[in-house]
């Protein structure tokens, strides 16, 4: 059998920087590889090149790239654009992104059939979206991206990939974003799709999902393959000392926390609601805070956990119920998106002095007090001079807590902190949370849809579902033994290696 894709020597650059340098490998009919790496691994450039993607600055080379049995290598645009959806086909990280917002779902997983002159009607439109297991294909079809749930978006994406009948399926960090129910079910359908006998491309940074998805993987980094072979094999015994750093980075055992006495409460809650509209987002929430601990908050997207936490910090007003501090506090927020989050058109110095101005600090202690924070987060004091854009992902989320520090609070509530950051960084980010933690004293909220993480931060845990908390407790002992069927169902999602 004719390997399906087939890639030999391929190399990508930019002017005189080499991004990607000598990448060779197969994929067979039915088969899943996996492509894992950090952030500027080239890893994801590796999967726009199958496609004939890459940037117009990009100069693009191969000795060979086959895809289905025709060599594409030195393929134009024109001829990309026939092979594109026919022979090879894209599913990417932002659904909602890559699905036109004007276009109804129906219309978006028809349009590669029009476009290659294949029968487009309802009938096959519905088809293709109960093999990606739509549910109600009838009335999803008439919607728009934007009306559904993020893994519903990842679903329509996939059936419009796969609409021609694409011998390959490259999957570019599919389920990055979704909650660990979601992300379990796209990682079924991604492997009934390859057991059907299409060839899958998994692009990731999470060596877990891997394990759950692919039948071998190939480790990039700085544009090069380091190690590649089976995936047990991998998992179980990796050769290269960056293969070992990554899958530390996705095992945690839950945090046991040993204390003395009673644990003073900082926070309680009682009865606590918020209703939008007709929507209850939070429903009689009762639970406790306990001071220089850190009470982490899971579920689904839509379970409320975002909506307590806002609550917590003064954004929302319950409309049921109470919350009582004791005594003064301050309470800091730290964003998912940094990026989103400061001004573009600051420097982090003058978002970190506009935060220290705001807490009191003289004009005069400023510039010191924000080399101190840098400091404080592992941060060169020359960044202060760059804007957020210029800085890293986990650069940008130091410069975020080092902005909540500057007010000196009691309390920080983290929104999915970690969610888009690559395993290494991210646990260099909790790392310094917790040493954030001991050296301050801080009370941790942590909101997290990864139960992976939250287990590796928090002492206690909330679950919700559908605004109710559900289960609550030691995160050590819910883990070990859930009560409540979603909590189980969560822990079972949860795709460790």
């Amino acid at each position: 059998m004719n390997p399906a894709l087939e890639v030999h020597g391929l190399r990508i650059a930019f002017a005189e920087r080499v991004v990607v340098d000598g990448v060779s490998f197969s994929v067979e009919p039915g088969e899943c590889v996996a492509v894992v790496g950090e952030s500027g691994a080239g890893k994801s450039l590796t999967a726009r090149a199958l496609l004939g993607l890459t940037p117009a600055e990009a100069t693009v080379t191969s000795d060979r790239l086959t895809v289905a049995g025709v060599d594409l290598a030195a393929t134009g645009e024109r001829g990309w654009r026939a092979q594109r959806g026919a022979r090879i086909a894209l599913v990417s990280q932002d659904a909602l992104v890559s699905l036109d917002p004007l276009q109804r779902v129906g219309s978006e997983v028809a349009e590669p059939l029009r476009v290659h002159g294949l029968p487009a009607g309802q009938e096959r439109v519905q088809s293709l979206l109960r093999r990606v297991w739509m549910p109600d294909p009838e009335r999803r079809a008439r919607q728009y991206p934007h009306e559904l749930s993020g893994g519903l978006r990842q679903r329509a994406l996939i059936a419009s990939a796969i609409a021609a009948g694409p011998a390959v399926l490259v999957a570019d960090e599919p389920t990055t974003a979704l909650d660990a129910t979601v992300q379990a079910r796209i990682l079924v359908l991604l492997r009934e799709i390859a057991d059907a006998g299409t060839a899958v491309v998994f692009i990731s940074h999470d060596f877990a999902a891997v394990r759950r998805l692919a039948d071998r993987v190939l480790v990039m980094r700085d544009g090069r393959i380091v190690e590649s072979g089976a995936v047990a094999q991998v998992l179980a015994a990796p050769q290269h000392d960056y293969t070992r750093q990554l899958i530390a980075a996705t095992i945690h055992e839950p945090r046991e926390t040993t204390t003395t006495g009673a644990p003073e409460v900082l926070l309680a809650a009682t009865g606590l609601g918020r209703t939008f509209g007709s929507t209850a987002a939070v429903r009689d929430a009762t639970f406790v805070v306990h001071a220089g601990r850190t009470l982490g908050i899971v579920g689904e997207s839509g379970s409320g956990k975002t909506t307590l936490a806002r609550m917590i910090i003064g954004v929302e007003t319950p409309d049921q119920g109470s919350l009582v501090w004791r005594g003064a506090h301050r309470v800091q927020l730290v964003h998912q998106n940094p990026l989103g989050a400061f001004d573009p058109r600051w420097t982090i110095g003058r978002s970190l002095r506009e935060a220290l101005a705001a807490g009191g600090v003289p004009r005069a202690e400023r510039s010191a007090r924000v080399e101190a924070l840098l400091a404080e987060v592992g941060l060169e004091p020359a960044l202060a001079r760059r804007r957020p854009v210029a800085l890293s992902g986990g650069q940008r989320q130091r410069a975020a807590i080092a902005r909540a520090l500057a007010a000196d609070p009691e309390v920080l509530v983290l929104d999915e902190p970690v969610s888009a950051l690559d395993p290494s960084v991210r646990e260099r980010v909790l790392a310094l949370l917790l040493r954030l933690q001991r050296e301050r004293a801080l009370t941790m909220v942590f909101v997290s849809h990864d139960l992976d993480v939250v287990g590796a931060i928090a002492d206690e845990v909330l679950v919700m579902q559908d605004g109710e908390i559900v289960e609550q407790g030691g995160v050590a002992a819910v883990f070990a033994s859930p009560q409540h069927p979603f909590t189980r169902e969560l822990l079972a999602a949860s795709v460790s290696p």
